[in-house]
């Protein structure tokens, strides 16, 4: 996936591991909820939902809000809506645990198929820090 969007082989090597850790205590905690597609039993698209514990602000009372990510297709499966429809099927799980608040963030071959679905763009700002480990 991040090779696809031209991100360095080498760091996202040194990543894995560790990002692999991550799912793992996500998926136990209940923090992260992950779809995938198959062609026969090949796993060829996926995308997950991250559930987010934050405080009620002027907008909105509810404190759950949901962060789609790692939304993929393999190259040789794309064209088929696939990235859609697992998109949609993460939509319809927030919908069914009363989460009104879905952010993402989009790769410009992504952008299209989330405007479709209805996403806009918002007014948050990022700052990297200086340090280790990256953004």
């Amino acid at each position: 996936m991040f090779t696809d969007m031209g991100q360095d082989p080498a760091q996202i090597a040194q990543v894995h591991e560790v990002g692999a850790a991550w799912l793992r205590g996500a998926l136990g905690r209940g923090l992260y909820t992950g779809v995938l597609a198959e062609d026969g039993a090949e796993v060829v698209a996926g995308a997950g939902v991250l559930w987010q514990d934050l405080p009620p602000n002027a907008n909105t009372a509810l404190t759950v809000r949901a962060y789609v990510l790692n939304v993929y297709v393999r190259p040789d499966h794309r064209g088929r809506r696939l990235a859609r429809r697992l998109v949609e099927h993460l939509l319809a799980e927030c919908a069914a645990r009363g989460v009104r608040l879905v952010s993402l963030h989009a790769s410009e071959a992504g952008r299209p198929i989330y405007e479709a679905l209805g996403f806009t763009p918002t007014n948050e700002l990022r700052l990297t820090l200086p340090g280790e480990g990256g953004a």
